[in-house]
């Protein structure tokens, strides 16, 4: 299904074919689950080489940018036009996870240019604030933006969240509106109610599979902090997980906290990016599978997506989590590595359509 305003959906089906296509999941690996584990641990790890750069935040924190080094890739003549992919993993990911790697060998081999930002604490960098990393907040994705903007002033600039990244990206094109910097956006299996979504990571399964093991990463990422300052005791201000062993107790006990939230459910409100779509003003492509374990199909905003000029929202029927495994062996591509390659060099080489939306 592919929900979208006439215009936007008339490019994406002149330029960007697989999003008209039917996708067929691995045959051996269809159900939702299966293919959200099976993406993880079948797929190739493509070798990237990055050059690191560490920025700082106006809050004192410190971001880390690697920019993929592909010195083989010469379509631009004029390097400082050369457009500009900014990814954002998922939720504990980095710049060294296998999608993240397989989306940046896709970008290097169209001719563009890549930079991953990294979640706070997630490259293995010092953490100098007590505060890491939230859906609702989008102030890291602004000061990259802005970073990069300021290098490359005259290179189109493209954003892509994964996940988690996915939810950032769509919450700040809402915040900005016309304003955004981006030439276009996309999100890959992004969650839309972060509560529905918390609730489903709940269910018996998913909770072995993927709660318990997310909370555990997040707990040791903010604990690597406390004991670096020798803060986050008993008795300390500073928000602590303590011993979370999901992720809504997790959030309870310090994101809200750390963000300045009332409770878990006011903060689960502000990074639901369905609440925000109507405000988007930057066109922004999404792709989720129906059978996704950490955005169920009841929260996925299809209807409001017919009504809006600047949001397409591609819904399959199977795909999992950052799955979208095809064919009878998986591991040369994904229907989400096709989307995403054939989406990008549409808005880089006919942005001026897209411009008319």
């Amino acid at each position: 299904l592919l929900a979208a305003g006439p215009r936007f959906r008339a490019f994406l089906e002149r330029r960007c074919p697989a999003a008209g296509e039917t996708f067929y999941p691995t045959p051996w690996c269809f159900e939702g689950r299966l293919q959200t584990v099976l993406g993880a641990l079948l797929r190739a790890r493509p070798p990237v080489s990055y050059r690191s750069e560490a920025i700082r935040a106006p809050d004192g924190g410190q971001l880390i940018l690697d920019w993929a080094e592909d010195p083989g890739s010469h379509r631009r003549l004029e390097p400082r036009a050369r457009p500009v992919v900014l990814l954002l993993p998922g939720l504990t990911g980095s710049s060294q996870a296998g999608y993240v790697l397989r989306l940046v060998h896709r970008a290097g081999r169209a001719g563009y240019r890549s930079v991953v930002l990294n979640h706070r604490g997630c490259r293995g960098e010092e953490l100098l604030t007590p505060r890491t990393f939230c859906a609702s907040n989008t102030e890291d994705l602004e000061t990259a933006i802005a970073h990069i903007k300021r290098r490359y002033p005259r290179a189109p600039l493209l954003a892509v969240g994964i996940s988690l990244g996915g939810m950032q990206v769509l919450n700040y094109l809402g915040r900005r509106g016309r304003a955004a910097g981006l030439a276009a956006a996309m999100a890959l299996s992004p969650s839309w109610d972060a509560a529905a979504s918390t609730a489903s990571l709940e269910q018996p399964l998913n909770a072995l599979l993927f709660n318990q093991r997310l909370a555990a990463g997040l707990c040791q990422l903010v604990s690597r902090w406390a004991r670096g300052t020798g803060r986050g005791g008993t008795g300390s201000c500073t928000p602590s997980p303590g011993l979370a062993r999901t992720i809504r107790e997790f959030d309870e006990r310090y994101t809200a906290q750390a963000f300045g939230y009332r409770s878990c459910c006011e903060y689960y409100r502000a990074a639901s990016p369905a609440r925000h779509l109507h405000r988007i003003r930057v066109p922004v492509l999404c792709l989720n599978a129906s059978d996704d374990p950490f955005s169920p199909l009841h929260a996925i905003p299809v209807e409001a997506a017919w009504r809006l000029p600047h949001v397409a929202l591609l819904v399959t029927a199977h795909g999992g989590h950052i799955g979208f495994l095809e064919g009878l062996c998986p591991r040369p591509g994904s229907y989400m590595e096709r989307l995403f390659a054939q989406f990008i060099t549409a808005v880089f080489e006919h942005g001026e359509e897209l411009r008319q939306l």
